[in-house]
């Protein structure tokens, strides 16, 4: 069991809504989650569920308008961010907690070398003189698997690959040694042996710095791997966070159910007419929401009750789900 004065991360009862012409859109809606020292946390669940709405809100990026946290509290180390001012919060951005994006091609700017985008970090958060910087540029490289970092260091995000930017990306996210490390979906867009390096550099920096991550995916098998305790999202809410371990052996909620046997598994034969079970349905609108469980619209086990919203229960030590089945 993990002392309360472990937890690196405490996010309780977070609401950060989307105001528009159309109506309110509640991105994320009463999330609350904990992340302990050198840990790492599995954000998952499919587009539009709230995962990179949580990141931003915890990096204090949400753009105002049309966003906004509109209450709850973010404890890092301690600290309530939100209470923070900007000038407070661009002190923590980039040196205590950083963010790997979703893609490196439009996180990266395009006009600099990327020499001086990673060298901008360390002069801004360590005071670096200019050489000093770029030196410590190429070791961040070098340490990322990028080959030649001497000359790679003056290139622009055009001349690298998928897999190098990510890389680039990830060099940057590390240069001021951080306490959290955010990565968001930093695998999507490269192909599978890419992505299996990406993931075994992100696990050993991790292990060999002690730092703590949370890596935002809509891939089971990117959490199998790399996590150890596991959030899914739908429609804003968490509805179920556990250890890594109970979401494989005995997930719980139905749309936990549903992504894992959406999943191929190699001890099964799926040459025949057998055709893996999808979840029926799409996502709803974050404007147009089921009263009642979120997930009630395409559950196959839904029953009167579901039109009255659940709350998360523990189920079994450390297992929580939102779901009226287990009350």
């Amino acid at each position: 069991m993990v002392g309360e004065n472990s937890y690196l991360l405490k996010i309780r009862n977070l609401h950060t809504y989307f105001f528009t012409d159309e109506g309110v859109a509640k991105a994320v809606d009463g999330v609350d989650l904990e992340l302990e020292e050198g840990g790492t946390l599995g954000l998952v669940g499919e587009s539009g569920c709230g995962k990179t709405v949580t990141a931003l809100s915890i990096m204090r990026l949400i753009p105002e308008p049309p966003g906004k946290i509109t209450t709850g509290q973010i404890f890092f180390d301690g600290t309530d961010l939100l209470t923070l001012s900007e000038a407070e919060m661009r002190k923590i951005r980039g040196r205590s907690i950083s963010m790997i994006f979703q893609e490196p091609m439009t996180s990266l700017n395009p006009v600099f070398q990327i020499g001086d985008q990673i060298s901008e970090v360390l002069r801004l958060h360590e005071g670096m003189s200019r050489k000093n910087a770029w030196n410590r540029s190429v070791e961040m490289l070098r340490m990322v698997g990028i080959p030649s970092p001497e000359r790679r260091v003056f290139e622009y995000p055009h001349q690298l690959s998928g897999g190098m930017r990510q890389r680039a990306m990830i060099a940057m996210a590390l240069a001021c040694s951080p306490k959290l490390m955010i990565a968001d979906e930093p695998t999507t867009a490269l192909d599978v042996t890419i992505q299996a390096q990406i993931l075994e550099l992100i696990n050993h920096l991790q292990k060999g710095k002690g730092m703590s991550v949370i890596l935002i995916t809509h891939n089971l098998g990117v959490i199998a791997e790399t996590a150890r305790k596991v959030a899914v999202m739908y429609a804003g809410r968490i509805v179920e966070y556990t250890d890594v371990r109970p979401i494989f052996a005995s997930p719980k909620h139905p749309y936990t159910q549903g992504l894992l046997n959406s999943i191929p598994r190699l001890d099964e034969d799926h040459t025949g007419k057998e055709r893996l079970e999808a979840i029926p349905g799409l996502v709803p609108s974050l404007l147009e929401l089921p009263k009642g469980c979120k997930f009630s619209n395409r559950c196959k086990y839904v029953f009167d009750r579901c039109g009255e919203e659940p709350t998360l229960i523990e189920t079994g030590p450390g297992h929580h789900v939102r779901c009226w089945l287990y009350e």
